[in-house]
């Protein structure tokens, strides 16, 4: 007997993989494949270059990465655009409700991080890195400060401003921030996360930083990695 394919208005075009009215399950069908959220992940700070996507998540091949940006492009996650002349570029971007996703990508990674599987050393992205700091900031003490840091990775330049308990991010450079910080990653991680000495010129691979040093280690100091379980 052959069975009949219904499928309901407003469903994705694939086939359905849950049967089940939970929203987590329909969240599933949008985003639980491969790459799908990380893909997701590069673009929350601002709209990106099919290649700037691509190298920033080593292992993904150009054909995947198509199919999963046309899926998120059907599921109204991701919108397709081209920047102005001169550039006349075609990038993507998060729609509204696609970049509604942000803090649950965050919440995400601080559950995951306290795994003992987390491996910290491996490659993060700009994107990543920054979206850690917003995730790791601990509310507390960031309610006492407020300042703003440039951020200057290989390629990629984002602003990060403490204000209200709370860290907000953007792409782009900051004519004066308060703090300057230039190296790549992992030298945020050891720098942030590891609690490295804070050097000038990044030594010991270690941000190189420029401004007040003890607003330097006010502002290292909001960050912290979770304890992990077990």
């Amino acid at each position: 007997m052959k069975l009949e394919k219904i499928t309901a208005a407003g469903s994705t075009p694939r086939e359905r993989r849950h049967d089940d009215s939970c929203g987590t399950a329909l969240a599933l069908e949008f985003i639980g494949e491969r790459w799908s959220l990380l893909i997701m992940r590069e673009l929350v700070f601002g709209p990106r270059r099919f290649g700037e996507i691509r190298v920033n998540l080593p292992g993904i091949s150009a054909n995947v990465l198509t199919q999963r940006l046309e899926s998120l492009e059907e599921a109204g996650i991701v919108l397709r655009d081209r920047l102005p002349s001169p550039a006349s570029i075609q990038v993507y971007d998060l729609s509204d409700w696609g970049r509604d996703a942000a803090p649950l990508m965050r919440a995400m990674g601080r559950w995951a991080a306290r795994s003992p599987r987390h491996d910290r050393g491996l490659f993060m992205s700009a994107a990543s890195a920054m979206m850690s700091l917003q995730a790791l900031v601990d509310p507390e003490r960031a309610a006492s400060l407020a300042v703003s840091a440039g951020f200057h990775f290989p390629g990629e330049d984002f602003v990060g401003t403490v204000a209200g308990g709370a860290v907000r991010v953007r792409r782009g450079v900051m004519e004066a921030p308060d703090l300057a910080f230039t190296g790549d990653t992992l030298a945020l991680r050891r720098t942030i996360y590891g609690k490295a000495p804070l050097v000038r010129d990044g030594a010991g691979g270690t941000l190189a930083f420029a401004g007040e040093a003890g607003l330097a280690c006010a502002f290292v100091d909001l960050f912290a990695l979770p304890a992990r379980t077990g």
